[in-house]
């Protein structure tokens, strides 16, 4: 692992694959670290041929953190259910400027760009805002920030504001359980523990997660600006997620002129691996039409 300067902050990141492959930018979600990413997946994205760059956003991993006072989760749900946005320090346009910071810091002129779920949203920025660094673009269980698709199953709300405030010690089995709300029929609780503690012994940052639910929150619908790209775009979402409902999915992909959707009937939250293969070779055809 390394740090690069980008956009004024640190950003913690990761190099996979093969350096001649076609550069490809994997931009995690919300609360996650660059240890988060099955590797699998990774391993299948550089087998076809890319050059997978991981990397902890901000607030995140080993990347610079923050010090602004988050809403509490009380605040964020009653946010989410009357969609009132927070205040918040950054917005994900913040966060799309630090991803082309650190393109500028490997000297990556354009590259594929793939985000899930809060990454999707990073990744949808990045198209927008700087559309000149993207060969092509896909979003995984993502929405376009309209307040209106995409949006958390009412029937979890009431769980999530009942789970207690992880410890460090209790951080890798609440993830287990959080997950287990919104993932699909292949979610596998074992791995994710390991995962998960894997990412927890790293970096412990529960409050840079508050700031970055708070950043989502108060960022701007993205559908205008989703209607003005023409590059190749593939959209994936799973019809078993709870968190991003399959509509931010279906909303996203009437947004942006030419796009692909991918649906599956048997995933969640989550990126399943009996599925993983299918992703990754939608990524790289989506990648191969780009033209310029």
């Amino acid at each position: 692992m390394s740090s690069a300067q980008a956009n004024g902050i640190t950003i913690e990141y990761e190099s996979h694959g093969d350096d001649g492959g076609d550069p490809l930018l994997l931009i995690m979600g919300l609360g996650g670290q660059l240890t988060d990413w099955p590797v699998e997946f990774i391993d299948l994205l550089a087998a076809a041929g890319f050059r997978v760059v991981t990397f902890d956003n901000r607030d995140q991993g080993l990347s610079t953190t923050f010090d602004w006072e988050p809403p509490s989760q009380a605040r964020s749900v009653m946010s989410m259910l009357f969609r009132r946005p927070p205040k918040a320090e950054y917005l994900i346009s913040d966060m799309a400027a630090d991803a082309v910071g650190l393109l500028d810091a490997l000297s990556i002129e354009r590259a594929h760009v793939v985000g899930m779920s809060m990454g999707g949203m990073i990744a949808q920025t990045v198209a927008i805002e700087h559309p000149g660094r993207v060969l092509s673009l896909t979003s995984i269980m993502s929405n376009p920030g309209d307040r209106k698709n995409g949006r958390i199953a009412p029937s979890i709300l009431p769980k999530l504001a009942k789970m207690k405030t992880p410890t460090r010690e209790t951080a890798a089995d609440r993830s287990v359980e959080m997950f287990k709300l919104f993932s699909g029929r292949h979610y596998d609780p074992e791995d994710h523990r390991r995962r998960s503690q894997i990412s927890v012994d790293r970096a412990f940052l529960p409050a840079g997660t508050a700031r970055q639910t708070a950043a989502i929150m108060a960022s701007p619908d993205r559908t205008p600006g989703l209607r003005t790209l023409g590059l190749p775009t593939l959209i994936v979402h799973g019809l078993m997620d709870k968190l991003v409902r399959p509509s931010g999915g279906t909303a996203t992909a009437a947004a942006v002129p030419g796009s692909r959707l991918l649906v599956f009937p048997d995933m969640g939250h989550d990126l399943p691996q009996p599925r993983q293969r299918e992703i990754v070779d939608a990524i790289r055809r989506n990648a191969d039409r780009v033209t310029n």
